[in-house]
Order: structure tokens, then sequence, then C-alpha cells
């Protein structure tokens, strides 16, 4: 999951002491269920992970869902959605029923979060059987548990206890038997605490934004995916901050949701979140800038006390997190289709529908319809038109007709992000000069 921001040493107390050969990436972890995360680097593969197995077992009742595909929320198609995949691991060929009932539940989880519950419309979510030899996951109940597992995931990564790590060569070889998948989700099947965000996985090839693995059957995890899932959709960096870390050193990130300025500064240069300053949030408090972020306790400023970026222990981003969000949630999937090609020339007659992707809460999407430029405000919200009906005149001449969708959102107050929202679809029409006969 990409991060923004400058780029940080890991601390010291989060180094495996047993650094193990090949690509290492970042991970994110919460050490404690409600508490703040931590990062450090961990191998892209459990095969050479200290202590466990490269081999596995056959199981001889597997072959029959290994690897099948089902869909959990399809809503349209992949390439106008974005795609989360959800992959279970140390589940037997007898338990995928219990791997869809988890992930089921998980995206329940995941999707009572705003604005993840509002724009649930924009995302389709497959999941992929990987049928495990053994039941379980490696790690739990204690460290020296092993089991033998299709995506090798086991907790005591690195040497830390809720740290769930897996075979990222193996997640990605599941994941890729969905339609494109952006992001991925892997449940190991466990009622123990814990999980992980791994980034700077594209840099080594992989072809997803990001993957969470969570513990399966522990309520508390599925904020994991939640705040890791915003690194990637809406570009959010970490407001928490590492105490050794001093003062920020560098000028004022690019990150969204981090700033050098003070409140007084952002308001009169209208930067960042100024939009914003003043506003009661739904994470509690007002929105202002509050020192500590990116990591550093120091010399830069977060929108708010508290929020789902900097602990997990309340379940809202805050309003420029949100903001973000939904932003991000445009820039992977389009709300507007239609099955009549805008490249070619339509006639008169045709009739013109559009899709509109299901958006519900905070979303307040609009259509409206153009013929040459000049809004038809009696067709604003329909889904279906007829150019002549819209008042395209049998003149001979060539016209156009479009459907813009906009997200009228009270939580987006960025025109920029506004402008995210916005899709056009436009047609040529060819209307014809001759006049229609009059049957007598």
């Amino acid at each position: 999951m990409a991060m923004m921001g400058t780029a940080l040493a890991t601390p010291a107390s989060a180094v495996d002491p047993h650094p193990t050969p090949g690509p290492r990436v970042t991970v994110e972890y919460f050490p404690e269920p409600g508490g703040e995360g931590r990062r450090t680097e961990v191998p892209v593969t459990t095969e050479r992970a200290a202590g466990r197995s490269t081999a596995r077992t056959a199981d001889p009742t597997a072959g029959t869902t290994d690897g099948e595909v089902n869909e959990l929320s399809v809503t349209g198609p992949s390439a106008d959605r974005l795609d989360v995949v959800i992959i279970g691991d140390g589940y037997t060929a007898g338990q995928q029923d219990a791997f869809h009932t988890a992930a089921a539940a998980k995206w329940a989880d995941i999707t009572r979060v705003e604005p993840y519950a509002s724009y649930q419309g924009l995302m389709n979510v497959w999941t992929v059987d990987a049928v495990s030899a053994e039941s379980g996951v490696s790690g739990d109940p204690s460290a020296d548990v092993t089991k033998d597992t299709a995506l090798g995931s086991y907790f005591w990564c690195s040497n830390t206890e809720r740290l769930v790590c897996a075979d990222i060569d193996k997640v990605a070889s599941y994941a890729a038997k969905a339609p494109e998948a952006d992001l991925v989700v892997v449940l190991s099947h466990s009622a123990k605490y814990g999980g992980a965000g791994y980034s700077g996985l594209e840099a080594e090839g992989y072809p997803f934004d990001g993957v969470s693995t969570l513990s399966s059957d522990n309520e508390q995890s599925s904020m994991i995916a939640v705040h890791e899932i915003a690194h990637s959709v809406g570009l959010l960096a970490d407001e928490y901050a590492y105490d050794g870390y001093g003062t920020w050193p560098s000028g004022e990130p690019a990150d969204i949701n981090s700033s050098t300025y003070t409140t007084r500064q952002m308001a009169a240069k209208r930067a960042k979140w100024y939009r914003w300053l003043g506003e009661t949030d739904p994470t509690g408090g007002t929105v202002g800038t509050y020192e500590g972020s990116s990591y550093y306790p120091y010399g830069i400023y977060r929108p708010t006390s508290n929020s789902l970026m900097r602990a997990l222990n309340v379940s809202e981003f805050n309003l420029p997190g949100r903001e973000a969000m939904i932003a991000g949630f445009y820039r992977e999937a389009n709300a507007l289709s239609s099955e009549v090609a805008t490249g070619s020339a339509v006639l008169r007659t045709t009739r013109i529908k559009v899709s509109q992707a299901e958006l519900t809460g905070l979303a307040a999407p609009e259509l409206r319809w153009y013929v040459d430029g000049v809004q038809v405000k009696r067709a604003k919200g329909l889904t279906g038109v007829v150019p002549a009906a819209l008042g395209v005149a049998a003149d001979g001449r060539t016209h156009t007709v479009t459907v813009r969708s906009e997200d009228r959102s009270a939580s987006i107050r960025d025109p920029q992000v506004r402008a995210e929202t916005t899709e056009t679809l436009t047609w040529t029409v060819k209307a014809s000069g001759h006049k229609p006969r009059t049957h007598r």
C-alpha cells in the first residue's frame, strides 16, 4: 500500500534480529487492539522465514474448490470498479464454507465504516478458495506451532506476536484467478488478534496496490483492513508518532492529512484541509491542527485529535480523511457507464440508457443531460432518454447529447475532488432532414 511523504527509518526495536535473505518490504501492524500502529520490514515470501517449512503436504481432498472464484459483492464490470479479492489461509477443503462466512463477515465490518458504507457501489468483492493441508495458521496459539497452509501465513513475524505475514508470491498466484485484483485481503484462520498491511509491493513487481492480512475470527482485526485500505485508496498518511523521532525534519509534506502549517497559517495560505477548519468532526472534537503526525511528534500536524489513521479505538475517519477516501474511490472506479457506444453516431430515435453506481448515505449522485451543451432540465435524473425527446431536431445537422454524473455530497468541499467525481458520456446524433410521412 503506497505511502506518501518522507521515507523513514524503521525503529531499532522493530527490526528483526535474525534477518532472512531475499526481498523485504515494509509492513504496518497494530500491536494491541484499538492501539496505534507500528512499522517494520519483513520478507516478501515465507519460505525463507526462520523455522517455517518450505514443503507442503498434499491434501487428498483438495482440488475440488482450490482456486475457485466466487462473487461476494459484484456491482459492475471490473473495468469500472475497484476490485477487492479476499483469500483464506488455513482452511482445509472441508472448511471453505467457513471461509466464505468469515469473508462476508469481514466485508460487512469494513463497509459499516464511512465512507466505505456509502460508496461500496463502486467496489467489487471476490473470494478465492485456497485449500490448506492443515486447519489454522502458524504461531497460534504460541510461537512454536507450525501449520502447513496454502499461503504460509503466520503470527510472530519479525519476532512480533501480533504481526501476521504471508507468502506474497502465493497470495499473488491466487489473487490472479479473480478479475483484475486491485486490493487483496488475506484471512488467516484464527481467533487470535493480529494482521498487517504490506506496502512497496508494486516496486517488487506485483500487480495490486496492497495486501492486508487479518485474523479471520477476531472481531477487532477488521479495523486493520479499514486503516490499510485507506493508504492505497485515500493516499492517507499515518497520523501517529514515535516518541524517539523528535521534530519533523523536512518541508511541507505531500500527504493530504499531514501539514507543517498551524491553523492560522493554513487558513491564510488556503492550503490542505483549510476548508474544514472549525467544523465538528465525526471522530469527536473539532477540525484544526494537532501536533504529531507521520511518525513525528513535533513540528507536523494532523487534522483531529484522533481518527482511524491514528489509532483503531475509533471507527471514523476525520472529515479531511473522509473526503480523501471519496476522491480515491472515484480515481479507481467509474460511477457512470452505458452499453450504447459513445464512439459512433446514434439516431434521433435511439434510446440511450446509462447505468449509475448505486451509492447511498453520504453520496449525492446527480444526473444531468445536455443537447449541444445546453442542459435539458426536464431530463434531470433520467437513466434513459431518446435524443428526439430531448429536443434534437430533424434538421439534417449533427448534434451532441451528453450525460453528466456528479457527486454533490456535503462530504466534499475541495473543487478538485468534486471534479474527480464528475463523469461525462457524449454521443453524436446525426439528425435526418427528411420530414416523416403522414399516414392517412
